[in-house]
């Protein structure tokens, strides 16, 4: 069969994130079993318009504004395609109504409340009618997501067919769970893209609280982005520079160390698709403590594989620390079972069960693509 995947960024832009990692690693199971698998992406300085990886065919053309028209260019050219996966990023492809073939939609998360993080004032708000309205539009199309806080805020827009797929994790848990006894200092950790609707100045504020409780703690951040600069430069007004660390980008072997050595993953992002480095983290052994957001209650389980806490506030990152620091058994329980959990979300588990799923859609076997769904329920 032949699969289409559309989407604004490919694993080789400068801007790929989690969204082209995930994906990459289900087009590639498909190319595996022997599919055709395309993929269609924005060009962007230095480019190629073409190259192949891992037996999937990339292509490249337009920019933002213009490449669905260079998509559709590029298919009127091509052999009928079996199913096209239409990934938005906040704005779709609208394949359904130009690709005369089987379609599903593929989303990480609703952007909402995203939107005015990086627009704020009026464009913010256009862009949240914009998405979702958009979702109206699709409502009658099948759409896959990774997490079941996506599938019930496209509910709520009025999409009547969503599935929930989980992604999988890159980090194998460790194979046996090593002891970590919590003496000080608190070694925290944030793995993330350094940007603003990442809130990584939660977590160094949360930092200074947890000082003046007097509890000595230490956070190390890993990644990169826009806002390292403002991030270094807010650690230095908090006189944080000796308590904080900024390792930049990692390879994946250095990254997994320093999860292991962390007692607690905070992630105090806007919101997420899933939360992928919270199983990451929990893979190695370390739980997480998390803001209240879509994505992030589905891949922390408060009080079972880590905490979720009330608010969205620096301050309550830390008291949840901080009770947890007086509750050793407690936390032994929890990571034990976050590490427990992580194994049910290793590739090797999730990729059999979305393959079978796309094949499916592909063959407009539509029963099977709803018995596989009801298979996975049990994974969260």
């Amino acid at each position: 069969m032949r699969f289409l995947m559309l989407n604004w960024r490919d694993p080789e832009n400068p801007e790929a994130g989690g969204a082209e990692r995930v994906s990459l690693a289900f087009m590639r199971a498909l190319r595996e079993r022997g599919h055709e698998v395309f993929w269609f992406s924005n060009a962007f300085p230095g480019a190629a318009p073409r190259y192949e990886r891992d037996g999937i065919c990339f292509l490249r053309g337009g920019g933002k504004g213009t490449s669905i028209l260079a998509a559709l260019r590029w298919y009127r050219r091509q052999p009928r395609f079996d199913l096209v996966i239409d990934q938005h990023h906040g704005i779709p492809w609208y394949a359904p109504w130009w690709c005369g073939t089987r379609c599903v939609a593929y989303i990480h998360e609703v952007l909402g409340p995203i939107w005015q993080v990086f627009y704020p004032g009026l464009l913010g708000w256009i862009g949240r009618w914009q998405e979702r309205w958009t979702h109206w539009l699709y409502r009658n199309v099948p759409f896959w997501v990774p997490s079941p806080s996506t599938r019930r805020a496209l509910q709520a827009h009025g999409v009547r067919n969503v599935t929930w797929l989980p992604n999988g994790c890159d980090t194998p848990p460790l194979p046996e769970l090593e002891p970590k006894p919590l003496t000080p200092p608190v070694r925290l950790i944030v793995v993330s893209r350094l940007a603003p609707n990442k809130r990584v100045d939660h977590a160094i504020e949360a930092v200074g609280h947890l000082l003046q409780r007097g509890l000595p703690a230490e956070l190390t951040v890993v990644g990169g982005g826009a806002m390292e600069v403002p991030l270094k430069q807010l650690a230095h007004r908090m006189g944080l520079t000796r308590q904080i660390r900024f390792t930049g980008p990692l390879p994946e072997s250095e990254k997994n160390e320093e999860l292991r050595r962390a007692h607690f993953l905070l992630h105090s992002s806007v919101r997420e698709g899933w939360g992928l480095n919270v199983l990451e983290a929990n893979a190695m052994g370390t739980p997480a403590v998390v803001y209240p957001v879509d994505g992030l209650v589905d891949s922390t389980l408060h009080g079972r594989t880590g905490w979720v806490v009330a608010r969205e506030r620096p301050e309550e990152l830390a008291e949840m620390v901080a009770r947890v620091w007086q509750a050793p058994a407690a936390y032994e329980a929890c990571r034990r079972k976050a590490w427990e959990r992580a194994k049910r979300f290793q590739w090797q588990e999730v990729l059999p069960r979305v393959c079978d799923w796309l094949e499916a859609h592909a063959r407009a076997d539509l029963a099977r693509a709803e018995a596989i769904a009801a298979e996975v329920a049990h994974l969260g």
